[in-house]
């Protein structure tokens, strides 16, 4: 049976979902809970936890600096945060691939949440570095990108355009390097929303429009990118992509 650990300031809170628990995942033992980072640090270490339900909002540390506290290696739990973040912070949670649940919490949200748990059972130490990377530069323009073998900053500058492929994307930058995230273009989507030169342009491409050198119109439409890649565009997003490179 998976043993859980709860740290949250709020004891309501840690009531709150304690209830829940035993409601949706009657299966999951609770053997503590805390109301700081550092406690809940020191009860991870002694009991070795499967499942962490973490505060972000809390006083003197956030919940995100957990990393601080261990190696990457040593985050051999999963983790699914609580919090009141709002929706443009949310952009990192979903990208970075960590779970996340918006208080108030919801039980059939909380029961999904758990299931994903069971079926994963995933130790990503590199998500949650990158988690915390995106979160802490939500409002600037560089991006972690978690890979197999660790995690790749850049800036948006040099990211001309991406292409879809299922739950994949390729990167190409400015230099010529290809780069291949095991996400699909919509978490991509995502994660840029708010830098305006980057604009999807069709289900399978997302450009980078101070690359883009000419649209055609000829066979179905399509932008012409500094490396002389053509890049499709679909029929609806050609006025958002002109605009965009205007």
């Amino acid at each position: 049976m998976p043993n859980v650990i709860i740290i949250d300031d709020e004891q309501k809170a840690r009531l709150l979902l304690r209830a829940m628990l035993t409601d949706c995942a009657p299966d999951l033992t609770v053997v503590a809970d805390c109301d700081d980072l550092p406690s809940g640090v020191k009860a991870i270490r002694k009991l070795k936890p499967d499942l962490v339900f973490l505060d972000i909002e809390m006083p003197n540390y956030s919940g995100l600096e957990l990393m601080d506290f261990f190696d990457p290696a040593e985050i051999d739990f999963s983790i699914i945060f609580t919090t009141a973040y709002s929706q443009y912070a949310l952009q990192a949670f979903r990208f970075s691939a960590i779970d996340y649940l918006l208080k108030p919490l919801n039980i059939n949200l909380l029961s999904e949440a758990v299931e994903r748990f069971r079926s994963k059972r995933e130790r990503d130490s590199q998500s949650l570095m990158a988690l915390k990377f995106n979160l802490e530069q939500s409002k600037s323009k560089r991006i972690a990108l978690p890979q197999s073998n660790g995690i790749r900053f850049i800036e948006s500058t040099d990211f001309m355009y991406a292409k879809g492929d299922g739950a994949y994307t390729e990167l190409f930058l400015r230099t010529g390097e290809k780069l291949l995230i095991s996400r699909n273009l919509k978490f991509l989507e995502t994660l840029v929303e708010g830098i305006d030169t980057l604009i999807r342009c069709h289900k399978s491409y997302l450009v980078n429009a101070s690359f883009v050198t000419s649209y055609v119109r000829q066979d179905g439409g399509y932008v012409v990118m500094t490396d002389r890649t053509e890049v499709s565009v679909s029929p609806d997003k050609v006025e958002a992509v002109l605009r965009a490179c205007a």
